[in-house]
């Protein structure tokens, strides 16, 4: 396969948030793989990128953390979805859904008559 690129910006805490809501809560090894295995393995997740990020949504309220064990038997903060965050990830899809058809219009445009 090609190169694998890096998440785009602005896309990883809608990503995060959308893993949370479909998997539960998971930790960031866990997180990071379903972005990377729902992309196709495409997307280069950088550790130094999610944590921040995860830390921010934290802060935000959009997400909450508990540290628990993992299914190899390893301490490991869990990240949850909030309520907040799931307002957030609605409003966050439908901003991306709008800008995505709006380039898609750029990219494949219809013939004027």
């Amino acid at each position: 396969m090609g190169d694998k690129t890096d998440v785009w910006q602005g896309t990883l805490a809608l990503m995060v948030m959308k893993t949370l809501e479909t998997m539960g809560p998971q930790h960031g090894y866990g997180i990071a793989r379903r972005i990377e295995q729902t992309s196709g393995n495409l997307l280069a997740l950088n550790y130094g990128t999610l944590y921040p990020a995860l830390l921010k949504l934290e802060q935000e309220g959009a997400i909450v953390s508990e540290w628990g064990v993992s299914d190899n038997n390893r301490k490991a903060k869990f990240y949850r979805l909030t309520r907040v965050g799931r307002k957030q990830l609605e409003q966050e899809a439908r901003s991306w859904e709008q800008a995505a058809a709006i380039v898609a219009r750029f990219l494949s445009p219809a013939e004027e008559g």
